[in-house]
């Protein structure tokens, strides 16, 4: 097995374990998008002559071809491999021969893995948006369903205003809106070309067309200089990571709510029968198990996105291996917040408050009666505050 950066050298077997880390495992999710990034390379290194055309063809079927099988569960990548860039070249190189060989002219696997990585995260941010356009769908349906379903508001855990199901709903819709727009807007950080900045010195003397790959990736811009694109590092990483450690703040305050109405002191709402366990020695017990760990799961986001800006705070600039161990804490905040936002969604879809449980208490009204002696008497607020606060006086 030869790895990218192999010199015929011999390779200890504890430090490819240690330096290989999780990679071979996480890249999984890398495969596709690095087959793309390299089919655009080959590409553009056809077209400014630096391969010929037959070898172009031939790298680009013969990734294609290993995409597929990949798919198709054919093949795995190995930890000899290291990772999904060796795991693919030597796999090419062993199908089409010579012509495999050619593909790594002109980059790195310093801007080949950021590549595959900004064209992966590109697409799990779009997904996650999506995701939560359908939270937000249920949130819409159990609103319309019994959005008119009284409420008291609460502040310190007392009954403080009155309120609706349709008015909790929406504050937490406005939120999860929030996070679309939040997703977004990291795009526009993951969205630059960073394919040809090689080890984050560019290519002297070697007449690449960066801009072709832009094009042909459907990146927004080139990310200049080339300098800057280690530097970046991490940056579109943590990004990411706090608009969904916001998203999940918000679903863990949610489920916070919904686990204070289920209990049997407020009973406001039921759960489906699907979405809550069993007790192991309580035969009568139904649990919320779903929504506790919901509550739970913004922990584990935010540990993620302080990971992220630990590793790379004080760095110097260009590659340092430590961006290597960025990915567990990415991909882990994503699956988490995916995972999560479709559950929620799913609990929701059952979810039915009980009205004919919900007591709103009289001094829930005061500050209405307050405002109604400001309206008809013209007397001011703060004299109609004390007027009612003494009937309430205990």
């Amino acid at each position: 097995m030869s790895r990218l950066w192999d010199k015929g050298l011999p390779l200890d077997e504890r430090v490819l374990r240690y330096t290989a880390g999780e990679d071979h495992q996480l890249d999984a999710r890398l495969v596709h998008y690095d087959v793309l990034g390299s089919i655009a390379h080959a590409q553009m290194l056809a077209q400014q002559k630096l391969i010929s055309e037959d070898d172009c063809a031939e790298i680009c079927a013969g990734l294609q071809a290993l995409d597929d099988s990949f798919a198709a569960g054919d093949w795995h990548i190995r930890l000899q491999d290291e990772d999904v860039h060796t795991a693919l070249e030597t796999r090419l190189t062993d199908a089409i021969g010579a012509a495999g060989g050619r593909l790594h002219l002109g980059r790195s696997r310093n801007d080949q893995v950021l590549t595959a990585l900004r064209l992966y995260l590109r697409d799990a941010t779009t997904d996650l948006g999506e995701r939560v356009s359908g939270l937000r769908n249920a949130i819409s349906a159990l609103k319309q369903r019994q959005g008119d379903v009284e409420l008291p508001g609460y502040t310190h855990m007392q009954h403080a205003m009155p309120s609706s199901v349709g008015l909790w709903c929406g504050g937490f819709d406005e939120g999860f809106a929030d996070a679309v727009s939040g997703l977004n807007l990291v795009r526009k950080r993951i969205n630059k070309n960073p394919l040809g900045s090689a080890a984050g010195y560019g290519t002297p003397g070697l007449p690449l067309d960066r801009d072709a790959t832009t094009a042909k990736l459907n990146f927004e811009s080139t990310q200049e200089p080339v300098t800057a694109v280690q530097l970046s590092r991490g940056k579109a990483e943590s990004a990411l990571l706090f608009e969904i450690t916001l998203l999940m703040q918000d679903l863990g305050r949610m489920a916070s709510d919904l686990l204070l109405f289920y209990t049997q002191e407020f009973a406001y709402i039921h759960l489906a029968a699907e979405v809550t366990t069993g007790s192991s020695i309580m035969p009568q017990k139904r649990n919320p198990d779903v929504l506790e760990l919901l509550r739970a799961s913004s922990a584990t986001t935010q540990a993620a996105l302080n990971e992220s800006l630990m590793i790379t705070a004080k760095l110097p600039s260009g590659y340092h291996r430590d961006l290597q161990r960025l990915k567990a804490p990415l991909f882990r905040g994503i699956d988490l917040a995916t995972d999560s936002v479709d559950i929620m969604a799913y609990l929701l879809e059952g979810l039915q408050f009980r009205p004919e449980n919900i007591r709103l208490d009289e001094s829930i009204f005061a500050t209405a009666e307050a405002y109604r002696l400001v309206h008809d008497e013209g007397i001011p607020f703060r004299d109609a505050y004390r007027q009612v606060a003494k009937r309430y006086a205990k």
